[in-house]
């Protein structure tokens, strides 16, 4: 059976259990084992699968033409380097939450067969050249650091292995973010990888978990550079045709991780006073081909939409009508986690589990 298959029967149930909370009230739909069962997967058809990948190497000589496996030992599946990372994340996260998985087992050995101490390594060794300064910053790097702080919360003797193998990898990477932010004189507002409100927002909550304070007060400084003035964002003028990312609910999103209570509740109702409306809308985006792996980013937009509104629900009860917005975005896409290609498939379970996994954080 192909992996539409295994998961069709789950996500079918699961749409009309979001439709219904959309619908008729504002009951959140946790992820479940059965849910991890399916979404699980996702990453297994994924992470070790080399081919189709999509590089996003910079080519010094052609020393560098080498096979992805080669380049990216680790992080060679899921068509390209980040995708891979947050395929790794899902199946920690969900194994961490769930150990009795279905195919806990399986998991488990990919992780101990990839997350070596000598493959990261060589992970290690391809970023730090200086050519390859830029790769994957920082979707990439929010990511990497979001796996590892996932490995070290994990309290697992077979995880504190895999953290510690990770460590040195997630080392260069805070240091990427050391070095760039100082020198990022303007953010990138744009709905994909580069939106720097994105990029800031996981390694902030790495910076917070593991107590890496410079770090913290690093993001928490150029965050507020950044955002602390804007006013009115333009909400009406998202999304755009390739969209993964709301620019403006990833900005409150991170404001609201660096903002202290009320002074983050002072911005917002400046940066966006119709969130406060009761009768707030919308719309979610549609996907006009699923085989277009641009295209359909705008799934992966719908799901991080809902993160972010669903952590605004659960913070301030003022704003708990924007749950059922949530609910809605979750509606339209979750059925759509499985399309016709490979093109959602290797990376939209990754953006559906951190989206369950706000419905009550």
């Amino acid at each position: 059976m192909n992996i539409r298959g295994i998961i069709s029967s789950a996500i079918l149930m699961s749409v009309s259990l979001f439709t219904q909370a959309a619908d008729t009230d504002h009951t959140s739909n946790s992820l479940t084992l059965s849910e991890a069962n399916k979404l699980v997967e996702l990453p297994l058809h994924c992470v070790e699968t080399p081919y189709p990948y999509k590089t996003g190497v910079t080519l010094g000589s052609a020393e560098d033409l080498k096979e992805p496996s080669v380049l990216h030992p680790v992080f060679y599946g899921c068509f390209d380097w980040h995708s891979a990372a947050h395929g790794y994340w899902s199946m920690v996260t969900l194994l961490r939450q769930f150990p009795d998985l279905e195919r806990a087992d399986d998991v488990k050995a990919i992780l101990k067969r990839n997350l070596t101490a000598e493959k990261v390594a060589r992970e290690v060794d391809f970023f730090s050249k200086d050519i390859n300064d830029s790769f994957e910053r920082t979707y990439g790097w929010a990511w990497l650091l979001k796996l590892s702080d996932e490995l070290h919360s994990w309290q697992d003797p077979m995880a504190k292995e895999l953290a510690n193998n990770l460590q040195p990898l997630a080392d260069l990477i805070v240091d990427r973010y050391i070095h760039f932010l100082p020198r990022l004189v303007y953010p990138v507002r744009v709905g994909e990888h580069t939106n720097t409100a994105f990029g800031l927002s996981f390694a902030y909550d790495y910076a917070i978990n593991r107590e890496h304070t410079e770090l913290q007060q690093l993001i928490t400084k150029r965050a507020k550079d950044y955002f602390l003035e804007d006013k009115s964002c333009p909400i009406g003028w998202e999304p755009s045709g390739y969209d993964f990312l709301s620019p403006c609910l990833e900005e409150i999103g991170l404001m609201q991780r660096v903002l202290p209570k009320q002074q983050f509740l002072t911005w917002l109702d400046d940066f966006m006073p119709r969130l406060s409306d009761s009768e707030f809308s919308l719309a979610v985006g549609e996907v006009g081909d699923r085989t277009d792996g641009k295209l359909v980013h705008l799934d992966g937009l719908n799901f991080s939409r809902a993160w972010n509104l669903y952590a605004l629900a659960n913070q301030y009860p003022q704003y708990e009508h924007l749950r059922e917005l949530a609910n809605k975005h979750m509606a339209h896409s979750y059925p759509n986690l499985i399309g016709d290609s490979y093109e959602g498939g290797h990376w939209l379970g990754s953006f559906a589990i951190q989206a369950l996994n706000q419905t009550q954080h």
